[in-house]
């Protein structure tokens, strides 16, 4: 498959990403209704994709976002360093000491254990990068002038206030002017589209985005919720999961827009919290690509495991322009993802490489 992406020379970045950076705080075994210490950790659905393009897959990126200019924004962006993502068109803006103006975002997390499911409890209304507008960020420099080959942002992002939803437009728009590939991850979550429309809101928020992208990615969830496509026979509890409705859902997508020229999801039954069976789909020239299985994955930390997926797709679309073998790096990167705590990853590309080669966790020595 040809993406047309921009020549390398061209381009100082391979990857950004457009979106919210929180603080997560994490129990570790416990609860947060009981904790009496957290660990520090940070992490955002596009963010969490540009930082494995870095950490893992060893590409140049950077993260569009901004922080209130106080000891918790520099807290995160020292994190974001960190990880080897340049900061330098993170936008500061400047507080009132209490967060009247703007505030960075907080994200409570448990793991969930068993029959213990993982819970997230945000704390995000009225961050600055939620108000922060296509002004804040010289987009036109960033793609025109910068140059960047790969563009990923989500639905997360759009959720957060009705003003992140029209940067996000912006920015697509910006991007594909000057040629370069854009994804985007649908994200859905209930509760952030609560206060501004709710799921109808969602829907025309996202089916106008969808128009600009090249790469959509999603979960069964995703696709229903943003884009109205159902998926025939899984039941509700997603219990078991029908392979042939996906692939039914995805070819209707591919000719509702025909500016898709990759569609990936997730396919993830959930046994337990730390039990998962786990593959994907990748839709590209008209062929459907599923991943191998990982029955029975046992899993440490869920979060981000997604958007590991996703980086792992996007890096094997941008370095073998092969959908089959790029489902396979979003599969294992994914995997491997949430053998470790925290929103990001920790694998590196060898490893990932080994689990699609059909490695074994037997010790290394």
């Amino acid at each position: 498959m040809n993406l047309e992406l921009r020549d390398k020379k061209d381009c100082k970045y391979d990857a950004v990403s457009l979106g919210e950076v929180m603080l997560r705080l994490d129990p570790g075994e416990g609860r947060i209704r009981t904790a009496r210490q957290f660990r520090a950790w940070e992490g955002g659905g596009e963010y969490n994709v540009i930082r494995g393009l870095r950490r893992c897959f060893g590409m140049d990126t950077a993260v569009i976002t901004a922080f209130a200019d106080n000891e918790v924004g520099h807290l995160v962006e020292d994190f974001i360093l960190q990880g080897g993502v340049d900061t330098k068109l993170i936008n500061w803006k400047k507080t009132d000491g209490i967060g009247r103006e703007c505030r960075n975002g907080l994200n409570f997390v448990e793991r969930g254990f068993g029959i213990r499911g993982a819970l997230s409890c945000s704390d995000r209304a009225n961050t600055a990068i939620s108000q922060a507008t296509d002004k804040d960020f010289d987009f036109d420099y960033i793609f025109g002038e910068l140059g960047v080959r790969w563009f990923h942002t989500g639905g997360i992002y759009a959720a957060l206030s009705e003003q992140s939803a029209e940067t996000v437009v912006k920015a697509i728009k910006t991007a594909k002017k000057y040629g370069t590939i854009v994804s985007y991850d649908l994200n859905y979550r209930a509760s952030m589209w609560s206060a501004i429309g709710g799921q109808a809101k969602a829907q025309e928020v996202n089916k106008e985005i969808a128009k600009y992208v090249d790469v959509m990615i999603g979960n069964e969830e995703d696709f229903t919720a943003c884009l109205g496509f159902e998926i025939e026979g899984n039941d509700a509890n997603l219990k078991e999961l029908n392979i042939d409705g996906y692939k039914k859902m995805i070819d209707e997508a591919s000719k509702v827009y025909p500016n898709f020229k990759v569609v990936a999801t997730t396919l993830r039954t959930v046994k337990t919290a730390t039990v998962n069976d786990w593959s994907a789909l990748c839709w590209a020239d008209g062929q459907i690509h599923k991943a191998k299985d990982y029955k029975g994955l046992e899993i440490m930390d869920r979060v981000g495991g997604g958007d590991s997926f996703a980086s792992g797709l996007i890096y094997g679309l941008m370095t073998t322009a092969d959908a089959a073998k790029a489902v396979e790096y979003g599969t294992a990167h994914g995997a491997l993802a949430m053998t470790t705590p925290g929103d990001t990853t920790m694998a590196t590309c060898a490893e990932v490489e080994a689990i699609m080669g059909g490695a074994g966790a037997r010790v290394k020595r």
